[in-house]
């Protein structure tokens, strides 16, 4: 079903396409597991699991900005969390019942790339209730600006 469903999306048309051998050639294999094939990092080896970094998350295979930082929480699961995303037109939901459950996926809007899941109703403290669980993989951080000395 995974794969199947990869390719129905693959042709839905996003505002970066590119072929499978176009990724392949820009990504790193662990990069394309994650973000072409939907695979998941290791839980606790991400590099910005516990990045408290103020700044923007972009996507890694196509830049578009998806979480600031001002959302981003602890949540000790593992992976960066976020309780909301930049805005709700930077990523798309998609429904996955592998792994025995139902569970809500989280692509990139832009190109289609699997970033992670998004849960509810966890407890958590957030403003929605919502834990966007996030591979570290599938993002680039940029670094705020620091203000120029003396403006």
């Amino acid at each position: 079903m995974g794969l199947e469903r990869r390719r129905t999306l693959e042709c839905m048309g996003y505002a970066v396409e590119k072929s499978d051998d176009e990724w392949r050639a820009e990504l790193s294999k662990a990069e394309y597991d994650v973000l072409r094939r939907a695979g998941t990092e290791r839980a606790h080896t991400g590099e910005y699991t516990d990045t408290k970094t103020t700044g923007v998350y972009r996507c890694r295979a196509c830049s578009a900005e998806l979480f600031r930082s001002d959302t981003k929480f602890d949540s000790h699961c593992g992976w960066p969390s976020f309780y909301a995303p930049l805005a709700e037109d930077r990523v798309e939901y998609i429904e996955d019942r592998s792994m025995g459950m139902k569970r809500v996926e989280v692509r990139c809007a832009a190109c289609g790339s699997h970033l992670g899941h998004v849960f509810e109703g966890e407890g958590y403290g957030t403003p929605t209730d919502q834990r966007y669980c996030i591979n570290s993989i599938s993002m680039v951080l940029e670094p705020a600006q620091e203000p120029a000395q003396g403006s």
